[in-house]
């Protein structure tokens, strides 16, 4: 186990190396009532126009990393911190603070028995502290490549620099309370969530009652 043993509420860490399907993993966790809490989508959320954080990465980096319509150019700014380590820790400082708020307040506020953090990066920032078991999605580096070739129409080389950036295979394995082989073919991956996911309302109905003794 863990997470924070004061949340009462039971989470499960989804991750996976980019291409391997956390994406399809959670909405078949979804669709059986889960409530989803997407890293990436609350990171964007956080830097909206408007947003307390946006006006402070255009005021530190200059306004060449808005788009026209006022939005965070993102291509623009990882080059930035890409090739600045001081830039990236200036931002990791600011951002990362504010992004794990909101994923907790979100994790807090879900309705089902039980809910998913989904993180690219799970393990590497650390998130994983965050819940109680670690799912990861696992297929090989070889998979990964072809599937995020085909999705992104992006090079070999790119994508292998992202994968590289990325916690290896056997790391995140090590880490992982669950896996999910998602090499089967598609029709297997409904049965393998259903059954995770009887565990995991196991698991939640045994926190909570532990909460109350």
């Amino acid at each position: 186990m863990h997470a924070t043993q004061t949340a009462r509420h039971f989470r499960v860490g989804l991750t996976g190396g980019i291409g391997s399907g956390k994406s399809t993993v959670a909405t078949a966790f979804s669709e059986l009532g889960i409530a989803i809490v997407d890293a990436d989508i609350v990171a964007r959320a956080v830097v909206a126009p408007g947003s307390d954080a946006l006006a402070q990465i255009s005021g530190h980096f200059g306004e060449h990393v808005l788009s026209a319509d006022g939005q965070l150019d993102r291509a623009r700014l990882r080059e930035i911190v890409f090739a600045d380590s001081t830039a990236k820790n200036w931002l990791n400082q600011l951002l990362h603070p504010r992004i794990r708020q909101q994923m907790l307040a979100q994790l807090d506020s879900a309705a089902s028995p039980y809910s998913i953090l989904v993180a690219p990066l799970l393990l590497e920032n650390q998130l994983n502290l965050l819940v109680d078991v670690v799912l990861v999605v696992d297929v090989s580096p070889e998979t990964q490549l072809s599937r995020t070739m085909q999705r992104d129409n992006n090079s070999a080389g790119l994508v292998q620099s992202i994968m590289a950036a990325q916690c290896s295979r056997a790391e995140r394995l090590a880490a992982a309370d669950y896996v999910i082989d998602n090499e089967a073919p598609p029709a297997m991956l409904a049965g393998e969530v259903a059954k995770l996911h009887r565990v995991f309302l196991q698991l939640a109905e045994e926190k909570l009652a532990k909460s109350l003794t």
